[in-house]
């Protein structure tokens, strides 16, 4: 187990999993800090390697594409995530989130992942002006290689996954209510959906 050290957790927040982001960028919890709780992993290791992952393959290119994302919620040790749960704080179970805001779980089925909830700026100015969070959506799909997408009300704020078995799917808490798709079907492109938005553009790259 990492040492739970102030240090320990500056040290842990200065790796760097992309150009534009570090590992401290996904360490704030209200949930932690409201309880005076430390946010830290129990592997390290696994969670920056997931952490790279989702940074290089998901949340690089949306930074290029549209410009700054915030980070809203992120990693969630298993013992912020269970007290969040237990709390009523719009955490699911532990084993739900194994893979997914626990990134230093490997799911039941033995794969590791990670998701971080975001908003960008640029569409949630758009999306406050009547903007179908669909067409955001779609986009992602089109273009990124995602496992998991779950679009939230305010500020059309959404959880974004990777996952070493991804299994592109999109669900909202934004009306229409649901699915939008499951298990890539239809599979795209739709792109008469989003043709005002700007195309991909190419990320930064790790040195």
């Amino acid at each position: 187990m990492k040492s739970r050290t102030v240090r320990a957790l500056e040290e842990l927040g200065r790796v760097r999993l992309s150009p534009s982001f570090f590992m401290r960028d996904f360490l704030h919890s209200e949930i932690a800090n409201f309880y005076g709780m430390p946010n830290m992993p129990d592997d390290p290791k696994l969670a920056i390697y997931v952490g790279r992952r989702l940074c290089e393959e998901l949340l690089e290119p949306l930074n290029a594409t549209f410009g700054r994302l915030a980070i809203r919620s992120a990693y969630r040790s298993p013992t912020v995530n269970a007290l969040g749960n237990e709390r009523g704080h719009n955490c699911a179970s532990n084993e739900k989130n194994y893979a997914r805001h626990i990134w230093d779980r490997r799911d039941a089925g033995g794969f590791c992942g990670a998701t971080a909830c975001v908003v960008i700026p640029w569409f949630a100015d758009r999306y406050v002006q009547g903007a179908d969070w669909r067409s955001l959506a779609y986009w992602i799909h089109d273009h990124l290689p995602y496992s998991g997408l779950q679009f939230f009300p305010k500020l059309a704020a959404f959880n974004i996954s990777w996952h070493e078995r991804p299994v592109r799917s999109i669900y909202s808490y934004i009306k229409p209510l649901g699915y939008l798709l499951r298990g890539n079907h239809p599979a795209g492109p739709f792109a008469e959906h989003y043709v005002d938005f700007p195309p991909l553009a190419a990320a930064a790259r790790s040195c």
